[in-house]
C-alpha cells in the first residue's frame, strides 16, 4: 500500500446508524470496494493486520480499556473464517474467543444475559464473541419461542447490558456478516466436496435455510433495536472471503487507533535501572 494512497472508509460505508433500519436486500453482499481481486487488497489487509499487531500490545500494556467484538451471521457467513484469517494479528495471552452455543440446562436457568456478562473481556484484553447474546433474540423469533413483548424486552436488556459494559471502558463493535442465499449454498457444496470439512455438515444447515427470510427479517429488526453510538452495528458485505477480511481488519483497527492508546509510564526508575545496567556491564 503505497503512501497517500485513497483508501475507502469501511467504517463509515458500513455502519448502521440508529436512525434507519437496515435493509440487507439493498446491501450487496458481493461488494468488494475498489478491488478487483484478492491480490489487489493484499497489501491493505496487511497493513491493518499490522495496526491490529500493535495496537492490541498498547491496550493490554495500559490495561485501562477493553475492546468486544460480536460476530454474527447465517451458517457460512465467515465467524470461524474471520477469527482465523483477520483475529489472528491478536497475541492470544490478552484475547479471549467465546462460542455461545445451545444454553445449558443450567443456563436456562438464569436470565439470558447470565452467560454472557461473564465472558465479557477485563481491561486491557480482546473479548470476541463467535455468536451472542443476539442468539436469544433470532432463534427464539424465527421459531416463534417467544413473542413480540418479549423480544422488545430483551433489545431493552441488551441495549442496558452493553450500556453497562461501554461505560466500564469496554469499546464495543458488532459486526454482521452479510452473504447471498446463493454463496451460502455453493459454501454448503464445499463442505460435501472437501473431506477436511465435513465435519462442519450438521442437520441444521438445510432445516435453517427453509427460514433464510425470517432470520434475514430477524436481523434486521435486532440491528435496527440495538445498534447504539457506544455499540455500533456493521453490516459487512461477506460473499468475497478477502474483502470480508479486509473490510473487518480496518472495522477494528480504526476504532481502536481511535481510542488513541499509548504505552503507560515505567513503574521504575528508568535513569537508575540503565546506571545499574551499564555498572553490571562494565564489571562483567
Amino acid at each position: 500500500m503505497s503512501e497517500g494512497e485513497r483508501i475507502e472508509d469501511y467504517r463509515k460505508r458500513c455502519i448502521i446508524s440508529s436512525r434507519r433500519d437496515p435493509k440487507l436486500e439493498k446491501i450487496d453482499p458481493s461488494y468488494r470496494g475498489g478491488h478487483a481481486s484478492e491480490a489487489s487488497a493484499r497489501a491493505e489487509t496487511l497493513h491493518y493486520l499490522h495496526m491490529l499487531s500493535h495496537q492490541q500490545i498498547m491496550l493490554y500494556a495500559s490495561a485501562r480499556q477493553a475492546l468486544l467484538i460480536v460476530l454474527q451471521g447465517l451458517d457460512t457467513s465467515g465467524k470461524d473464517g474471520t477469527i482465523r484469517h483477520v483475529l489472528k494479528a491478536f497475541n492470544p495471552q490478552g484475547t479471549a474467543v467465546t462460542a455461545f452455543n445451545v444454553p445449558t440446562a443450567e443456563e436456562r436457568a438464569h436470565d439470558f444475559l447470565w452467560r454472557i456478562h461473564a465472558r465479557a473481556p477485563a481491561h486491557g484484553w480482546i473479548g470476541i464473541f463467535n455468536r451472542s447474546h443476539y442468539e436469544d433474540v433470532l432463534v427464539p423469533v424465527v421459531h416463534a419461542q417467544i413473542d413480540r413483548r418479549t423480544c422488545e424486552r430483551r433489545y431493552e436488556a441488551i441495549r442496558a447490558f452493553e450500556e453497562l459494559l461501554a461505560r466500564n471502558g469496554t469499546h464495543i463493535v458488532k459486526l454482521y456478516l452479510h452473504i447471498s442465499k446463493e454463496e451460502q449454498l455453493a459454501r454448503f457444496g464445499a463442505r460435501l466436496d472437501d473431506p477436511s470439512r465435513n465435519w462442519k455438515i450438521s442437520e441444521a444447515d438445510y432445516t435453517e435455510r427453509a427460514y433464510w427470510d425470517h432470520y434475514r427479517s430477524a436481523y434486521e429488526r435486532a440491528i435496527a433495536a440495538t445498534t447504539t453510538k457506544k455499540a455500533p452495528w456493521y453490516v459487512v458485505p461477506a460473499d468475497h472471503k478477502w474483502f470480508r477480511n479486509l473490510a473487518v481488519s480496518q472495522i477494528i483497527a480504526e476504532t481502536l487507533k481511535a481510542l488513541r492508546l499509548g504505552y503507560p509510564k515505567a513503574k521504575v526508575d528508568i535513569a537508575d535501572v540503565r546506571r545499574r545496567y551499564h555498572a553490571a556491564s562494565a564489571a562483567r
